[in-house]
């Protein structure tokens, strides 16, 4: 078994005795970081029951004019950036996810800002996804072109751990928000 299966185990042992929801305590944190406050093209995520939830910050963001992006899986492998401008872009996906159906975006030097979901983050920004690499292979994509592009990760404190394994593909985080530093 690897590393990353093992650290994905652990995370949901780990999942399963944290109840209590610090979404909105994260998220006010992230609001009050720099570089998602100057931020006018944001990417996010519709969260998953077991992420920090986003729901209400995505349409606030889109309330305050800014331009919301989120992902929509396209395949085994891929996702591709939809613009959001509220719950009418949305449907249930393959995955019984909640994705966008607005307009695809590919103008990707405008994404200021990328707020990822993990399974677990550490200090230096590692990140461990569910495994599928949808996140390491969309951001290697845009990542040419969107030269300016900041990604902060965001997860509760329990997904915090001292080291992420990482192969070469696996994309680094700027920064990790959580409830505390």
């Amino acid at each position: 078994m690897s590393d990353k299966q093992t650290l994905r185990r652990m995370i949901r042992l780990r999942k399963q005795q944290h109840t209590a929801d610090e979404s909105p305590v994260i998220i006010e944190r992230l609001k009050q970081n720099a570089h998602f406050l100057s931020a006018r093209t944001l990417l996010l995520y519709y969260a998953l029951p077991d992420e920090v939830q986003t729901q209400h910050l995505i349409d606030e963001l889109v309330k305050q004019g800014k331009t919301v992006l989120l992902p929509r899986v396209v395949s085994d492998t891929d996702m591709e950036l939809c613009r959001y401008t509220g719950q009418q872009d949305l449907k249930k996906g393959g995955l019984n996810v909640w994705e966008p159906v607005g307009e695809r975006f590919t103008d990707y030097e405008q994404i200021d800002v990328a707020v990822i979901p993990g399974m677990a983050f550490d200090h230096k920004g590692h990140r461990l996804g569910r495994g599928k690499g949808y996140y390491d292979r969309m951001l290697a994509h845009i990542s040419p072109q969107a030269t300016h592009l900041y990604k902060i990760g965001i997860c509760f404190p329990w997904q915090m751990v001292d080291a992420v394994s990482t192969d070469e593909h696996d994309v680094m985080m700027d920064e990790v928000v959580t409830k505390e530093d």
